[in-house]
């Protein structure tokens, strides 16, 4: 009797391949592109004048040079801000005059790239929450990806995207809205009512963080034999690579696709 061979684990980038380029820029996305990645993983936000951009604080300050919540700014105000020479600016002072390095980018820009890209790139989309738009940002999400033709599967084939959010609510507004689309319901901490392996009605896929895995890898076990995958962020070091692995996760969640990639010999 022979056994399939199981697919290989995926490569999914963080916020791009945002080790080597500034989380959420065009850059960094292209760069995970280029390298190789699996997939791309994305935080999606919505502006005040109702634009989807990928932001993964709900304050700029971290990641640009200008301050305020998200929702209270209009794309205008975003579009203004460098959202790039924070990182390595002593390394790379040329990033000024690189707006793919330094501007705020929209998800619908984000998917032009990957329609463009010349293979197929399945997305990881995290709706963030709490918000003040409630289920607005579910809508506006599904809208876009109803048109660039994402909200369905092609026949025979894996879905090319997923939304994933700490949010169970959020997943449901999904799942309701759009049934075939599957969903990620990450995790900072196992909760009890969930120790059997359990996630929220309609979730197919478990998204641990990597601390959980190293700490309860029983729980992995678990929620693997109640039928669900795994998708395990955020994963940098080799042996957590290799534990991940181990386990046999579906994905792994990474800053550094590259090199993943390359320690997992491919």
């Amino acid at each position: 009797m022979t056994h399939a061979t199981p697919p290989p684990v995926q490569v999914v980038a963080h916020r791009g391949a945002s080790e080597d380029a500034p989380e959420h820029t065009l850059a960094a996305y292209r760069r995970a592109i280029e390298d190789g990645a699996d997939a791309l993983e994305c935080d999606v936000r919505l502006t005040a004048d109702g634009h989807l951009v990928l932001v993964h604080d709900r304050r700029v300050n971290r990641t640009s040079n200008g301050r305020g919540a998200v929702s209270a700014l209009e794309l205008a105000d975003l579009a203004a801000l460098d959202f790039g020479s924070w990182k390595d600016r002593e390394e790379s002072p040329d990033w000024d005059a690189d707006p793919e390095r330094t501007s705020v980018l929209t998800l619908e820009r984000l998917l032009e790239l990957v329609a463009d890209a010349g293979r197929p790139i399945p997305l990881a989309i995290e709706t963030k929450h709490p918000t003040r738009w409630a289920g607005q940002v579910e809508e506006r999400l599904l809208f876009l990806l109803k048109r660039f033709g994402l909200d369905a599967p092609p026949a025979g084939g894996p879905h090319p995207v997923r939304i994933m959010s700490f949010s169970a609510r959020s997943l449901h507004r999904v799942h309701a809205a759009a049934p075939t689309i599957p969903t990620v319901y990450l995790m900072q901490f196992v909760s009890p009512r969930m120790r059997d392996g359990r996630l929220p009605v309609g979730v197919r896929i478990a998204g641990p963080g990597m601390r959980i895995v190293r700490t309860n890898p029983a729980y992995i076990r678990r929620l693997q034999d109640a039928g669900h995958s795994v998708h395990v962020w955020t994963v940098n070091e080799p042996e957590d690579v290799q534990l991940c692995a181990d386990l046999g996760v579906e994905a792994i969640i990474t800053n550094r696709p590259r090199q993943v990639l390359s320690q997992l010999g491919r």
